[in-house]
């Protein structure tokens, strides 16, 4: 049973990314293998949509370490887990509660012994920010832990890069890189300090090579020089190029194409959602108070509301008119979206 909710929860929030963003640009899936225990490790700009997006993208199914707060209600804490979630605790929510992550921790090692996949976001928080921020160390313990309660283990590290173009908007594009299978062996050595350091180090600079990676120093203006450029945030390894040549020159330069149907099909898109919209525009936006948010409550609006508006109207309309009104306008919402959200 529980296998058949992953399946279909997987399947329902792929399609409602199809819908959600322009385009999914995935790269490098084959880096991943099927039959090792596998720990993802990427940078974290967008909130949820980040693990969403590899949940959906990968081929089996992957456990994900989530900030502790989100499980705080008993019923969510239940669904939350029976998803593959498992609650991580940070200094924010307090000392006593971290020696929680000591269990966690264990069953993070069992999974791997069985061969399972685990995704960790080592930098600890989100911001869209195109930088690559010091990673906290949990990630190494669980790493080191693992390989001590379980030396034949053939732990595989990979790295992840989230490229978006502007994480906030919608409709929005996104590209995520998949890196080369690291071995977790490789960073044993006698001085279990130097270990922790040299794997930090390691895969702070795989991450950094898989998304756009603009130094603090100067972020601000170094930023708007990507942007007077115009260059392609989907396309890490160029920009970063751009970065590392003191912006002097750029291959890739594209011109920014104005979609002018765009204009027109988007109001009549607002006019044929008009109740998610006016719960999104009036209820829901003004009260986020981190832009890292606003895609994940958008999305997470557009899979649950949407839908549901969507069906109360096709029965009105079928008890109103007929079956073949009601399908229509399933179609021609269905097809709004596409040409606004695709084309």
């Amino acid at each position: 049973m529980n296998k058949l909710l992953l399946f279909s929860v997987r399947g329902y929030i792929k399609l409602g990314l199809f819908f959600y963003f322009r385009r999914i640009h995935i790269h490098n899936i084959n880096f991943v293998p099927n039959n090792k225990p596998v720990l993802f490790l990427a940078n974290h700009q967008n909130a949820l949509l980040d693990a969403l997006l590899i949940a959906v993208n990968t081929r089996k199914f992957t456990y994900f370490l989530t900030r502790s707060g989100v499980f705080k209600s008993a019923l969510v804490s239940r669904f939350l887990k029976s998803l593959k979630m498992l609650p991580v605790y940070r200094m924010r929510d307090g000392w006593s509660n971290l020696s929680n992550n000591t269990e966690i921790f264990k069953t993070c090692s069992k999974l791997f012994n069985d061969k399972e996949a685990i995704v960790i976001f080592p930098e600890g928080n989100h911001n869209l920010n195109r930088t690559v921020r010091p990673l906290s160390k949990g990630f190494t313990r669980i790493v080191f832990e693992t390989l001590d309660n379980y030396p034949d283990s053939d732990l595989k590290l990979i790295p992840v890069g989230f490229n978006f173009l502007k994480a906030e908007n919608f409709p929005d594009s996104v590209a995520l890189f998949f890196g080369e299978q690291i071995s977790a062996k490789e960073f044993l050595l006698e001085n279990r300090n130097d270990s922790i350091i040299n794997l930090k180090i390691r895969i702070q600079s795989e991450i950094s090579k898989l998304t756009t990676h603009i130094p603090t120093d100067n972020y601000d203006k170094s930023l708007q020089k990507l942007n007077d450029l115009k260059v392609d945030f989907l396309n890490p390894i160029s920009v970063n190029n751009v970065i590392a040549n003191n912006y002097e020159f750029y291959e890739d330069l594209k011109k920014k194409r104005f979609h002018f149907h765009y204009q027109f099909l988007k109001p009549l898109l607002i006019f044929l959602l008009v109740g998610p919209y006016v719960v999104w525009k009036f209820l829901i936006q003004p009260k986020i108070e981190e832009i890292e948010f606003i895609s994940t409550f958008r999305f997470a609006l557009a899979i649950t509301l949407v839908p549901l508006w969507i069906l109360i109207l096709s029965l009105i309309l079928a008890f109103t008119f007929d079956i073949i009104t009601a399908i229509s306008f399933i179609f021609i919402v269905l097809g709004v979206n596409l040409l606004v959200v695709k084309a």
